[in-house]
């Protein structure tokens, strides 16, 4: 009894959670990384933060992308970001 239970129920069970995990780490791992060069994944080495108007990302004051209007200077995560701030 003992071992039909081992045999039919603890072993599969056992063995999808192995490959569950396996092909979570393998493939979660891809899916959140984004596309290579993508600003808005990459992680900034420091400095001071500032907030995107148009999406709501903190970026890196260093890396993003700027405009100034009226004297004010605005960042942004992405080039569409950009684009539709001046659009608006």
């Amino acid at each position: 009894m003992i071992r039909y239970f081992l045999i039919r129920l603890v072993l599969p069970l056992i063995l999808f959670l192995v490959v569950r995990y396996l092909l979570h780490n393998l493939f979660g791992a891809a899916k959140q990384a984004g596309p290579p060069g993508d600003p808005r994944t990459a992680v900034p080495s420091g400095g001071e933060l500032k907030r995107d108007p148009v999406c709501g990302t903190y970026v890196a004051a260093a890396t993003s992308l700027t405009r100034e209007v009226k004297g004010q200077t605005h960042y942004f995560c992405s080039k569409e970001c950009r684009d539709k701030y001046r659009a608006a």
